[in-house]
């Protein structure tokens, strides 16, 4: 609603993880909802920069080489 305080609930090996964070000034970009799913998906990598204030309308993910 006032997107200013966000709640994730992470799986991790062994239990959930809940992170909690509430900004004093500024709100939370909100992900893409995936209809199939009925949920909010989104990688490691989005996660924290949604939680660092990083717009992902202008962030782009460049290719990187790794190994396979």
């Amino acid at each position: 609603r006032k997107r200013d305080m966000v709640k994730i609930l992470r799986w991790d090996t062994d239990g959930f993880i809940l992170y909690q964070k509430r900004l004093e000034e500024g709100t939370f970009e909100v992900p893409r909802f995936n209809p199939d799913t009925g949920s909010y998906e989104l990688s490691w990598k989005t996660f924290l920069l949604i939680m660092q204030g990083v717009s992902l309308r202008s962030a782009k993910c460049r290719k990187r080489f790794r190994l396979r």
